[in-house]
């Protein structure tokens, strides 16, 4: 998975948690909670949205690495290649 499908994974997935969200605004290194007041439930749904769409299983230790989008496209980078 390059940067770019790694990114619309990510995008159609929140759009799915949070519609009213404008990704176009969204700081690519901060934390998703802090930009789009998702609590952790909604944090936790992300990260199965991201399981069904890519099939890559996410270990609870490394939920900490998709907290932001860049992080999310590293992690979806790497895992994919794997």
């Amino acid at each position: 998975m390059n940067a770019e499908q790694a990114r619309q994974t990510v995008f159609s997935v929140l759009r799915q948690i949070t519609p009213e969200a404008d990704f176009e605004e969204l700081e690519p290194d901060v934390e998703f909670r802090e930009q789009l007041d998702i609590d952790s439930m909604d944090f936790l749904n992300f990260i199965i949205g991201i399981h069904e769409r890519t099939g890559i299983d996410v270990p609870e230790e490394d939920y900490p690495l998709l907290a932001s989008l860049n992080g999310c496209v590293e992690y979806l980078g790497k895992s994919s290649a794997a």
